[in-house]
């Protein structure tokens, strides 16, 4: 197990002039490095906006230090060692008086031994201070952390509540504890406590609630959306060989007993012609390996700044890393990977592709990666060599058996009888249509039937589908062109 005090300890022992610690966990690191600073003796000092400089414990204030030039001049001009902690400085390190200031604090602490420790959410150091840094990450909450976090609030709620115990079944807790994990333990214990004072009950709503406020503690909206309308496989028409690969990889990546020693799977790229259930598939295995299903948003990622696109995409796989376990949803990634003309956004394309590949060769972590593309053709040949995915299946239109399966789950859908429709002709009227173009034949149907005052019968299907020229038709050169591609090198969904 870490042992963060101990490497908090060796870092500081290090001898970095500037040491750079972005956490929401204020309170937890400051008591650290109380811990580490009482023992060794050195003068320990934090600095806010508010209080200034000040000595810890002693609550001593230096004088005329609540500007940060202030307290930094007060620091270059003082023979004082110690650790000089700075509490959300990032508004002021950019100014070129404060950059000049820490550069030469820093210079001279072979003789002073002055340690400055910038501290906050998110921090942005100018690339000369960076290069005389040392970055120390606080380890985020483990399984352990959360269920004391559950004992000490329960305890708290009995004590306030007559000694009645907090209820809840085991699969709702469980699960929570599973979400939380990797939150900071300050907000963990806020979506505990809340979850109990409502009702002194842990139950799935919690779980469902909870969910989403940590998405929205991590990613704060941006390019990473969690995806609400999960599906299960019954809602999945064909694509049986998919379905039994992930049924077979399932217990590996959510950790059941025994399969410790199993690679973690890493997740899979879903080719096909539009409409063909790619992206109802992901959903159906974020719904089915009941896990959140992340969808990273490209068009919300980039950005007109230099350097700000690579930093939306390294901040979104993070987010994704600290949902973990979690289905990471990149749809149509050859929209958001094309790099056919790098020139055209001065190079973007290849440094958000670079990014990209080196999250996904070297993460550990349980997110599995589904990436959806239509279009073989503007995806970089670096993003489909072996190893990239487990595996690369191609989506290709339903065969009669599968359209009358998708015919089944949409009009059971919208409460239908299956039993008063000919799926048969329907199946054989469908040819060369993909699930989504079955589906809106039979809501199209539905808006003619009501205009009739009639119910849905197989003749206004069937009409709707005579009317109907299917995209593989009217782009058949397209789809013939990509099931060539396909053949031999991916795998039939189906």
């Amino acid at each position: 197990m870490r042992n963060e005090q101990a490497e908090l300890r060796q870092l500081l022992e290090s001898r970095f002039p500037i040491v750079v610690v972005e956490t929401a966990e204020e309170r937890r690191f400051l008591h650290m490095i109380e811990s580490v600073a009482g023992p060794a003796e050195t003068p320990l000092f934090t600095w806010s906006l508010i209080q200034g400089l000040q000595r810890v414990p002693r609550g001593d204030r230096a004088l005329e230090t609540r500007e940060f030039a202030q307290a930094l001049w007060h620091i270059r001009k003082t023979p004082q060692n110690g650790y000089f902690v700075f509490l959300d400085p990032q508004p002021f390190l950019d100014h070129p008086e404060s950059i000049r200031l820490i550069r030469e604090i820093a210079f001279d602490y072979t003789r002073t031994q002055q340690t400055m420790v910038f501290v906050g959410s998110t921090l942005n150091l100018a690339p000369d201070l960076m290069r005389m840094s040392a970055t120390f990450r606080m380890a985020p909450s483990t399984p352990d952390d959360i269920r004391k976090l559950f004992k000490e609030e329960g305890e708290l709620y009995a004590s306030r509540n007559d000694g009645h115990a907090v209820q809840g079944d085991k699969a709702a807790y469980d699960l929570m504890v599973q979400h939380l994990v990797g939150l900071s333990r300050e907000d963990a214990r806020r979506m505990i406590r809340q979850a109990i004072e409502q009702d002194g009950r842990i139950t799935m709503d919690d779980v469902a609630r909870v969910l989403q406020q940590k998405h929205e503690s991590l990613g704060k909206g941006g390019a990473l959306q969690l995806a609400t309308d999960v599906e299960s496989f019954e809602r999945v028409g064909g694509q049986k060989r998919l379905k039994k690969w992930l049924e077979l990889r399932r217990g590996a990546f959510l950790g059941a007993d025994g399969a410790q020693s199993l690679d973690v799977p890493k997740g899979v790229m879903l080719l096909g012609v539009q409409g063909g259930g790619k992206s109802l598939a992901a959903k159906a295995i974020a719904g089915s390996w009941k896990v959140p299903l992340l969808r990273l948003d490209f068009g919300a990622m980039y950005d007109k700044f230099h350097g700000e696109t690579e930093r939306n995409l390294r901040s979104a796989l993070e987010t994704a890393a600290a949902m973990s376990p979690c289905v990471l949803w990149l749809d149509e990634i050859e929209k958001g990977l094309a790099t056919g003309d790098s020139s055209a956004d001065s190079g973007v394309s290849k440094r958000v592709l670079a990014t990209l590949l080196t999250w996904m060769s070297e993460r550990k972590n349980r997110v599995f990666m589904i990436a959806t593309a239509n279009n073989i053709a503007s995806l970089p040949p670096e993003l489909l060599r072996k190893g990239r995915f487990d595996e690369i299946f191609f989506v290709d239109l339903p065969a009669p058996e599968v359209r009358g399966e998708i015919f089944r789950i949409h009009l059971d859908k919208r409460g239908h009888a299956c039993a008063a429709f000919d799926l048969v002709p329907l199946a054989a009227a469908s040819e060369s249509f993909s699930g989504a173009e079955i589906e809106q034949a039979i809501v199209a149907a539905s808006y003619t039937a009501f205009a009739e005052k009639r119910p849905l019968d197989t003749a206004h299907v069937l009409q709707e589908l005579g009317s109907t020229r299917p995209l593989a038709v009217l782009r058949s050169e397209e789809v013939d062109a990509l099931r060539r591609w396909a053949e031999g090198r991916t795998v039939l969904a189906d």
